[in-house]
């Protein structure tokens, strides 16, 4: 068997897969959909709080009609953490999702650099992508933590857990999301795995 031959061999065992090609978005929305509901959720318990957050340009974004722009952001996390679950309008959906996302990378993160916990030890703190004081004030702080916590609190069950860290806010997170919503956009909800695969089939593929 020459080259050509196994790898049509292999190619064929491949597209076999094709059949469970669902899964891969339906993972995806399910990952996504309860940051969402948990996003919107929370702009909606505080949102008086997230309107001030919004338009103060003091100590918030100073975004215009914050009012507007709250309640936009909320309603589009709520409603599309909703969607994303039973996988219908997915592709409709994320495109203001995406917009969020976005909003939040450019108005919120952008300053703090890509990583979301500061991490010194990290192989990418050696550039400018993750280089701010919180990565670099982040070694010094965790140890003066640690031995506060020694010396006053149990350390051994505060840490059970997990280590702590320093927060930095990147954009990590928010960015993760978008490409994530992106890939949905274009894949749309998932074959057998969502509303709008049936609805598609049922409306739309016999048209």
């Amino acid at each position: 068997m020459n080259l050509i031959n196994m790898y049509t061999s292999l190619h064929k065992m491949l597209d076999k897969s094709v059949a469970f090609e669902g899964i891969a978005p339906l993972l995806l929305r399910l990952y996504l959909a309860p940051v969402m509901l948990q996003a919107g959720w929370n702009k909606y318990q505080s949102f008086e709080s997230i309107v001030d957050w919004f338009g103060n340009a003091d100590y918030g974004l100073g975004l215009p009609f914050p009012m507007v722009m709250a309640f936009l952001a909320t309603a589009t996390e709520l409603l599309g953490g909703v969607l994303l679950i039973i996988g219908l309008a997915t592709r409709w959906i994320s495109i203001p999702l995406m917009v969020t996302m976005l909003v939040a990378v450019f108005s919120v993160h952008w300053p703090n650099g890509w990583a979301a916990i500061a991490d010194a030890s990290s192989w990418m703190s050696d550039g400018t992508i993750m280089l701010n004081e919180a990565v670099i004030t982040a070694p010094a702080k965790l140890a003066a933590a640690k031995d506060i916590l020694q010396e006053h609190g149990n350390y051994e069950w505060l840490t059970s857990s997990g280590k702590f860290v320093v927060l930095n806010n990147g954009i990590e997170f928010a960015m993760t999301y978008f490409i994530m919503l992106f890939s949905l956009f274009f894949t749309g909800a998932g074959k057998y795995t969502s509303v709008d695969y049936f609805l598609a089939k049922k409306y739309l593929v016999n048209n």
